[in-house]
């Protein structure tokens, strides 16, 4: 059973992954990669470091070179158009970023887990879970609960949503605008996605995350993105969590944690 996929209190102890402490592997082998901000936690049924490393390696080359020939695609903060030349991994992001509405690299940390993901997917590995950076691509054959750290809030770690087997392959992706150091404009401690795609999942998390603290009321900052996520397509399930506040919408099944 997985218990991960946010972040834990601080900018330091994100930057160390101390939130890893929070995943029970007992029946998965835990493995590690790291290659500058690609920094992987990998769950499967033995050792897969030079199998992920290779695939991640492969697929941050192929972004770090678009970029070259692109820059605007690094700081866009709204969508750019298609490029029908783009490698796959930079199509998905582009793609991503017009279904939620934000820049293309609001998609990469969760478009390398999940291309990490598959990648090891069809090499054989039946068991999957890959995480990057508290963004998620999971594929077990037992039920899932996976817990929600949300910053400061009384909810963190209290909750959990439940996942069956039927549900994955699936990405579930997780922003936040008080722990963590990636560009978030709004103050939710978590807005977690679940999406057939980590790419949309980790875009639509970033666009969702953007809407909680346009208002001063958590309740009606809440209620604000969720109706921006019910006009957002190919998602499951929303969860935010703003301070004592919390709200869902879609395939979230929610249970407590001890």
């Amino acid at each position: 059973m997985m218990k991960g996929g946010s972040i834990r209190k601080s900018p330091e102890s994100y930057r160390l992954r101390t939130y890893r402490d929070l995943a029970d592997d007992k029946d998965l082998v835990s493995s590690f990669f790291r290659l500058k901000e690609t920094d992987l936690h990998l769950l499967a049924e033995k050792d897969v470091t030079r199998e992920a490393g290779e695939l991640a390696t492969k697929y941050r080359l192929q972004v770090e070179r678009y970029i070259e020939s692109r820059p605007e695609f690094a700081k866009a903060l709204i969508p750019l158009a298609e490029d029908q030349l783009a490698p796959p991994i930079i199509s998905k992001m582009l793609h991503a970023g017009m279904i939620a509405g934000v820049g293309p690299m609001a998609a990469v940390a969760g478009g390398i887990a999940e291309y990490v993901g598959r990648g090891l997917v069809e090499a054989g590995h039946k068991e999957v879970i890959v995480e990057n950076g508290g963004d998620l691509f999971v594929q077990r054959s037992v039920e899932l609960t996976i817990s929600v750290y949300a910053g400061q809030s009384p909810l963190s770690n209290r909750l959990g949503m439940r996942l069956e087997p039927g549900q994955m392959p699936l990405g579930i992706c997780t922003s936040s605008g008080t722990v963590g150091h990636s560009l978030s404009f709004g103050e939710a401690d978590s807005v977690t996605v679940l999406a057939d795609s980590a790419f949309i999942a980790d875009a639509a998390a970033t666009r969702l995350g953007n809407e909680v603290g346009t208002s001063d009321n958590a309740k009606e900052s809440i209620a604000k993105a969720l109706a921006v996520a019910g006009k957002i397509e190919l998602i499951r399930g929303v969860l935010v969590i703003c301070g004592e506040t919390m709200g869902a919408v879609g395939a979230i099944e929610l249970k407590p944690l001890n």
